[in-house]
């Protein structure tokens, strides 16, 4: 770990910070705002609906000025939003709050890139570990998050405004360390060069398609999950201090393995570990199905963020195989785009879901997209076998 990873994992930290207070209040200041009780999760799903609206001006942005200017318009666009957020809280204006989580996506959009710029800051050997420890930076946002958002609720008169105002803090934080980070400058492109191939040819990949399917579906099934648990509690008449206390250990269970997921890549293979997040979220399920006692809930979101892990970091070091140098920024925000897509119906449906079906329910359904990632990840196997067995 160089000074460039230890600066963006700690910057990957405060990202996470800025999602978990998010994930964890949003919900319940929208249901105590929303017109309608099924609206809840709008503010949420707002937020990864503009993280996807985002992803190709990002793209742009990334190839016009490099990484580091492009995240820092991000981060000042994450300090303008949580502003706003406050304002709108002050003010119970609904809609003004799920307009600043859509701008905040853009944030969301540029902070998912994190993850592949930890590859482009060391030798190509090193590559499976510097994402899976920028990705342990996280750490700091499963620590700080929900303590975070349980302390800065009740800092003003407003319930929770205290805690959008204490995110617009996180990013100037974060805009220090981003300062720090010295990228691989941009090189100038010539209009002899090769632009690469075609989009539509990069993302008909079996292993593009498999790693933008790991990547979305285990990140849709995470937020699913993630996002419905505040509300589930309240039902189940937990205090907001239990809720925060279930994501903290869910956050662990998301980051803490990137001390050693890129190991186990590295020895095992990307597939191997991604058909270990599937069973993980399997089991996270089968928890989550055997009551709503306070340490289910724990044991259950903490395996989901471990199954989590496993999936998006693998996903993530396999997608790497997809695409040349110069396809890097559509490929990239191809596969954002996919995961914001499937993460913005997921936010949307935990919250109709859980509170018109039941936590029970909200669950079971879970299992579907489980099941479509373990397929598709047997799918590419059997893809590699035919082709080895043709070189041979």
């Amino acid at each position: 770990m160089n000074r460039n990873l230890w600066l963006l994992a700690g910057a990957q930290g405060l990202f996470l910070t800025n999602n978990v207070v998010f994930i964890a209040i949003n919900g319940l200041v929208g249901l105590s705002l929303a017109p309608l009780g099924w609206m809840a999760t709008l503010p949420v799903m707002g937020y990864v609906v503009g993280g996807a609206l985002s992803t190709a001006l990002v793209a742009r942005t990334q190839v016009r000025f490099g990484r580091q200017i492009s995240f820092q318009i991000g981060l000042l666009v994450a300090l303008g939003s949580a502003l706003l957020c406050a304002w709108a809280v002050t003010e119970r204006q609904f809609w003004w709050l799920v307009a600043a989580t859509v701008v905040a996506g853009y944030y969301s959009a540029n902070g998912q890139l994190y993850r592949f710029a930890a590859a482009e800051l060391c030798p190509p050997t090193f590559r499976e570990k510097a994402v899976s420890l920028v990705m342990a930076g996280g750490l700091i946002g499963a620590v700080l998050g929900p303590n975070l958002a349980s302390r800065t609720r009740g800092l003003t008169e407003v319930p929770f405004a205290g805690a959008y105002l204490a995110l617009a803090v996180v990013a100037l934080l974060s805009m220090l360390l981003m300062a720090g980070i010295r990228f691989p400058a941009v090189p100038k492109r010539q209009a002899s060069d090769d632009p690469g191939r075609p989009l539509r040819e990069i993302v008909r990949q079996p292993v593009f398609i498999v790693a933008a399917a790991g990547a979305a579906l285990g990140y849709g099934v995470m937020n699913l999950l993630m996002a419905a648990t505040p509300l589930a509690m309240q039902v189940c008449g937990y205090p907001f201090e239990d809720a925060a206390l279930v994501l903290e250990w869910h956050v662990i269970g998301m980051f803490a393995p990137g001390f050693f997921t890129g190991h186990l890549i590295q020895r095992f293979g990307a597939l191997r570990i991604m058909g270990t997040g599937v069973l993980l979220n399997a089991a996270c399920i089968a928890v989550a199905l055997s009551g709503i006692e306070l340490h289910r809930f724990l044991i259950a979101l903490f395996l989901l963020g471990v199954g989590w892990n496993f999936l998006f970091t693998g996903a993530t070091t396999l997608s790497l195989q997809a695409w040349r140098p110069q396809e890097k920024d559509r490929a990239q925000a191809a596969i954002n785009f996919a995961v914001f897509a499937v993460m913005a119906l997921s936010s949307f449906a935990s919250g109709a879901l859980v509170t018109s079906q039941g936590w029970q329910w909200l669950n079971a359904g879970s299992l579907v997209p489980v099941a479509l990632t373990g397929l598709a990840l047997v799918w590419l196997a059997r893809v590699r076998r035919r082709e080895a067995a043709a070189a041979v």
